[in-house]
């Protein structure tokens, strides 16, 4: 029986505890324990020295993590990853800061990677590449001979060609990641993008649904939108609070607004921050009633967009409560660190209205878990902007443009004076959703494509060229 090896930046949650383990680590170890497999990724540790990779064994998941030099570090991952991918791909091209060589250091890990998981992988093992930070790695595996099924997630956006091209390396990224045999997207609108794309710097020919040659290459370009465990979130979400926060729960009056995001500028923060403030203004009426919460743990801190972004909220923050303060009334709590995920659900729980308002996201599982850790009976509303893709399987939810102030302070009057049989109504289409689509759903159904798809360089099959593939069955 194939093996699989899961390659990402970061090894998450090796302990193997669910309670604290997010979503998409614990679908990674439900898979790996299917039928035994290798995770192998960064361990966050910077060294000078070539240390030997660590190994650690839980159950049938071997474990192999890697440490970085700081000019790997720099270039890889500070420079190249999040100073030009993640914000180029999530339209924020204002924020890139493009430097050749750090270009070339990111391929270089790439291929220093592959050198170091080549010796780990066996001849038939199958080969599941994530994120953003690895869009070499399958040519990487090649240039040096492994003939393994490859397949790519990417679990952010795919920008369109306004964005792409500008872009120096597009062509390049665009041709490496076709030695990919099964690249996965998150929506629709990344797809045709990714193709879009490839088809304004090279020859595309379609063979069949999804699947495309191009650079003499065979890709298959599905749709996975990535999803959650309900039951256990419903499980977290059930148990009891901590007697602090339960004491808290008691001592405030009226209704409660959640949002938790990672402090990064592609989520929305300032803009919700005066959509809230806008809500006060216009609807006065809900002055006193109502707390909007907002956890948003630092990410990124070395890098100088993610240090402003702190700046920026803090100082809004700020400003807002010292309009609308009373003395007994706070009207926002912004708090800026990390709580367990075991924690949030709960705190989802007893909150009124979430609200998950993205300038672009790839899916946002945060909407997922919320509405998921609701009560059946008595569920809170969701607010979630058109621009996460968790916007196209949650149409149920208030959905709105996060650049409306407007448009979100009436979403969330709306919301928090929705009657208990629409906020039901909604909830339930939205469960049907979430629970059909879950974690499970999506791992199965990438792994089972990958096994499945062509496979470009099948034994005794010679490189191909363009216009030499035969038309698929």
């Amino acid at each position: 029986m194939s093996r699989l090896v899961v390659v990402s930046n970061r090894i998450a949650a090796m302990e193997g505890k669910k309670e604290s383990a997010g979503g998409l680590a614990v679908g990674i170890m439900d898979s790996l324990k299917d039928a035994g497999g290798l995770w192998f990724g960064w361990n966050g540790n910077i060294s000078e020295e070539e240390l030997p990779l660590e190994h650690h064994q839980q159950d049938n998941i071997s474990f192999a993590a890697f440490s970085l030099k700081q000019s790997e570090y720099d270039q890889y991952y500070l420079n190249f990853s999040n100073t030009v991918i993640w914000p180029a791909f999530h339209y924020r091209l204002d924020l890139v800061q493009y430097q050749r060589e750090d270009y070339d250091g990111y391929c270089h890990v790439n291929e220093k990677l592959a050198r170091r998981l080549k010796p780990l992988v066996k001849k038939d093992d199958i080969l599941w590449i994530h994120d953003y930070h690895l869009l070499p790695f399958a040519a990487a595996c090649r240039k040096l001979g492994m003939t393994n099924r490859i397949g790519f997630f990417l679990h952010i956006p795919f920008p369109t060609s306004e964005i792409f091209n500008a872009l120096p390396p597009r062509k390049e990224l665009l041709e490496m990641l076709c030695e990919y045999d099964l690249i996965g997207f998150q929506a629709e609108t990344d797809r045709l993008a990714f193709i879009e794309n490839l088809s304004l710097v090279t020859d595309v020919e379609e063979l069949g649904e999804d699947q495309f040659s191009a650079y003499g290459k065979f890709v298959t370009v599905r749709v996975y939108p990535i999803g959650v465990e309900p039951d256990s979130i419903r499980e977290l979400a059930e148990g009891r609070l901590p007697p602090k926060l339960a004491h808290l729960r008691d001592k405030l009056n009226g209704q409660l607004i959640i949002s938790v995001d990672r402090l990064d500028y592609s989520k929305g923060l300032p803009e919700r921050f005066q959509a809230y403030e806008t809500l006060l203004e216009n609807y006065p009426q809900h002055r006193g009633n109502i707390r909007y919460f907002q956890i948003a743990p630092t990410s990124r801190g070395d890098v100088q967009a993610y240090q402003d972004i702190r700046h920026e909220l803090e100082m809004e923050a700020g400003r807002i409560n010292g309009h609308f303060s009373t003395l007994e009334w706070t009207p926002l709590f912004y708090l800026n660190q990390h709580y367990e995920r075991s924690l949030l659900m709960k705190i989802f729980r007893h909150c009124d209205v979430g609200l998950v308002t993205p300038l672009r996201d790839g899916m946002n599982l945060v909407a997922k878990e919320y509405v998921a850790s609701q009560n059946p009976a008595d569920p809170g509303v969701l607010i979630l902007s058109r621009f996460a893709g968790a916007a196209n399987e949650l149409t149920s939810a208030l959905l709105v443009n996060p650049y409306d102030r407007d448009g979100v302070a009436s979403a969330l009057d709306k919301a928090l004076r929705m009657p208990q049989a629409e906020r039901i109504e909604r909830y339930k289409a939205m469960m049907d959703v979430i629970t059909k689509n879950d974690i499970v759903h999506w791992r199965k159904s990438f792994l089972n494509d990958l096994k499945a798809v062509p496979h470009q360089l099948e034994p005794g099959r010679q490189p191909l060229k363009e216009g030499s593939l035969p038309k698929p069955a």
